[in-house]
């Protein structure tokens, strides 16, 4: 049986609500560039770039589905590299789905909620606000805090990065925590922990004032990346899409050690 793009764009719009989660501007969720079909195979990536495309047609897939699109720099002529990108996908057939915050809140595929999974932490609830949406995710344990700190680098590590943590003691431990992937580290992010009494905040990655403050705010944030704290989610709703239509899938690794 065929699988056509209209056909699993609208099972994605609908499962991850893209109509009614809010986003920034430039995010354009959903099909971002069509293709002549039907669905060969699916490929998932972090980043929309001539990269990712050039590997998703090297595997045979002609749908491209990723969490950070094409667009993110607002309109720009199709010329130079962003011709170059746009031609590739035109002439090798390959479709770009990009879901962005409508992933990052969905309550199985968000990117928070899997690394919660993968570090070993029960979800309690959501964190990280945006226009009412919780981007991340919070929870209660009581763990030494260096042994988070190490979890959360042998996660990164595997995905072309390190984890760093802001200054704090060995014998502070991690009682109250939150995760934001991607740049979780923000000013009102961090003013949320804080009200929260996190003690302990796992982001992507964030400013250098960030780590200075931490201390007054009460916080330990430890840094495990943006790239790799957003590996999860796109792959799992990859490997979920593929099972649901019968298609074959691959994650395409792209890490940029950020």
């Amino acid at each position: 049986m065929t699988v056509t793009l209209s056909t699993v764009a609208a099972y994605l719009d609908d499962l991850l609500q893209v109509s009614t989660v809010p986003d920034f501007p430039h995010a354009l969720n959903g099909v971002q560039v069509s293709h002549r079909g039907p669905i060969t195979a699916i490929a998932t990536a972090v980043d929309a770039c001539l990269a990712t495309a050039t590997q998703a047609a090297a595997a045979g897939a002609n749908l491209l589905m990723v969490h950070h699109g094409l667009f993110w720099s607002g309109l720009q002529p199709q010329t130079g590299r962003h011709y170059e990108r746009m031609r590739f996908l035109v002439e090798h057939d390959v479709a770009v789905y990009s879901a962005h915050l409508p992933l990052d809140a969905h309550g199985t595929f968000g990117n928070s909620r899997l690394l919660a999974n993968r570090l070993g932490l029960h979800v309690a609830g959501g964190f990280a606000t945006y226009q009412g949406v919780f981007c991340g995710v919070h929870g209660t344990t009581d763990m030494p805090t260096e042994l988070l700190v190490r979890a959360a680098d042998t996660f990164a590590t595997e995905h072309g990065g390190r984890a760093r943590a802001s200054r704090f003691s060995q014998e502070h431990r991690t009682r109250r925590w939150a995760i934001c992937s991607g740049s979780g580290a923000d000013a009102s992010f961090l003013a949320e922990a804080e009200s929260m009494n996190i003690d302990t905040l796992v982001v992507g990655e964030g400013p250098h004032w960030s780590a200075v403050e931490a201390p007054e705010r009460g916080l330990v944030i430890i840094y495990a990346g943006h790239y790799a704290t957003e590996t999860l989610g796109i792959e799992s709703l990859g490997r979920h899409v593929a099972a649901t239509f019968n298609l074959r899938h691959e994650f395409i690794a792209a890490p940029t050690g950020l």
